[in-house]
């Protein structure tokens, strides 16, 4: 049995601790797309073409330290050269079709990579919130972000993220919008499963 769930969204809206939850709930595989940009971005700092490092990505490349500023900020980078994001087109549409449904996140699997998915969701919430949430994340790591500058950089990376000309970030035009700016974890998890107990 096959059944893909595309949930999509901008940095720190939720998406993650939703697809996590949503799979782990009805016992689908899960793959956070964005780590496969961010392991394409880590290989480009230190030193590795972009495009080679999407062609070669490995196993190995997945593990590591990938949540760093740093590699977000390349990965946001790398996500808008066409080359890079067609060497991981298939991966993720095999990881799509395997038995036993699956759901991925991202930011075009509702969109490009698996337009046909019977179930697409968009997580967002606002600039500031995202920020909020996003800051007291580095601060539990004892990275020294400022909250200013991680809004800026949350504001940067969106603009990248949605005015890029390859899969541009945007809800699919049959995804159900979830906006977790005041919600808790829990009800955010309980919308996205009853949205996708009603299709299946």
């Amino acid at each position: 049995m096959t059944f893909t769930i595309a949930i999509d969204g901008p940095a720190a809206a939720g998406k993650g601790t939703i697809s996590k939850a949503v799979a782990a709930h009805f016992g689908f595989a899960h793959l956070d797309t964005g780590l496969l940009y961010r392991a394409v971005g880590a290989k480009t700092l230190r030193g590795t073409d972009p495009i080679e490092a999407a062609k070669s990505l490995t196993a190995e490349d997945m593990v590591g330290d990938l949540r760093t500023p740093e590699v977000a900020q390349a990965a946001s980078k790398v996500a808008v050269i066409a080359e890079v994001r067609a060497a991981l087109v298939a991966f993720q549409r095999s990881f799509a079709a395997r038995d036993g449904g699956a759901v991925l996140d991202g930011r075009d699997i509702g969109t490009v990579i698996c337009p046909d998915a019977p179930v697409k969701l968009f997580v967002t919430a606002s600039a500031e919130v995202r920020a909020e949430r996003r800051f007291l994340e580095l601060s539990q790591k004892g990275l020294p972000d400022t909250r200013e500058q991680v809004l800026a950089d949350v504001i940067t990376r969106d603009e990248r993220d949605r005015e890029r000309s390859e899969a541009p970030l945007k809800p699919a035009t049959d995804a159900v919008i979830i906006d977790t700016s005041d919600l808790s974890i829990e009800a955010a998890v309980a919308k996205a499963i009853a949205q996708i107990d009603a299709r299946r």
